[in-house]
Formats: structure tokens, sequence, C-alpha cells
């Protein structure tokens, strides 16, 4: 199943994609979650989070895959290790230009429990639990463009 999420943010491409970096991600890190490894998003790096609510799960991603395209750039990370129930997790991450001053970033998240009607059951969860990254990431750029 798909979910896509969509943000406009201030700031250019390419120093936006830049700061795709640790501090981003503690700060998109949901509560009653800890990072455990952040080690960057480019191929072969690695990202383990422990979540101790609503059940206590390990999520360990490796990112596969990075690059850049004319106006843009991305990275894709799979699930290795994934909470109770999800058995496949494909996140391509894409900084697009928009114009000079601001960029689009786009979520597209694939997943799998190994079932469609399960799939359906978790997508109502999953998409809340990544929809404030729409507005998280506007105040985080908006924060770092005012500095």
């Amino acid at each position: 199943m798909k979910i896509k999420l969509t943000s406009k943010v201030r700031g250019g491409y390419t120093k936006v994609f830049e700061a795709f970096d640790k501090n981003l991600f503690l700060y998109l890190l949901p509560a009653g979650a800890k990072l455990i490894q952040f080690g960057g998003s480019k191929k072969g790096d690695r990202v383990e989070i422990l979540f101790v609510f609503p059940l206590k799960s390990t999520w360990l991603s490796e990112i596969v895959e990075d690059g850049k395209g004319q106006d843009y750039f991305y990275f894709i990370d799979i699930g290795k290790k994934l909470p109770f129930g999800l058995k496949s997790w494909h996140h391509r991450h894409v900084v697009r230009k928009e114009d000079e001053d601001h960029s689009i970033i786009e979520d597209h998240m694939e997943f799998s429990t190994g079932n469609a009607l399960i799939d359906i059951v978790f997508y109502p969860g999953l998409y809340l639990a990544f929809l404030p990254r729409v507005w998280q990431y506007k105040r985080y750029f908006n924060k770092i463009k005012s500095k």
C-alpha cells in the first residue's frame, strides 16, 4: 500500500537536502521513540529507532540508493527490521526545486503486512504517524531560514 505526503518549504533545494541530517531526524522523531543510530542519508547508511509505545519494537532502515537529477535530490530507505505486523517498507525521500527560495519535500512510502486486508487496517495509523511531517518540515525550514 502507498502513502505520499508533500510539503512546500522555504529554502533552495540543495540546502534543504543537505539539512537531512541527525538534527532534522531528531526533530521529526515521534514521542515515545528513541534514536539508537543515525548513519546518514547516503547509500549504505543505517537508521535505527526504538519505539516504546504502543509496543516496544525496533525499526532498522538502510539507505539503499541516493542520487540527484535535474532540480532534485533523493534517497531511498528500506526496512531491514520492522515493528510487529510490517513485512516490508520502502521510503523514497525527494527534495525538488520549486523556485529559487522554495523546495518541495516528497515522502513516497510503500508498505506491506503481507495481507492486503491488514494493509488497509494499518494504512490510517501509518498515514497519521507520518502526516505531522508536512507541517514539521515547514516549521523546521522556516526556523533554519530565519537564522
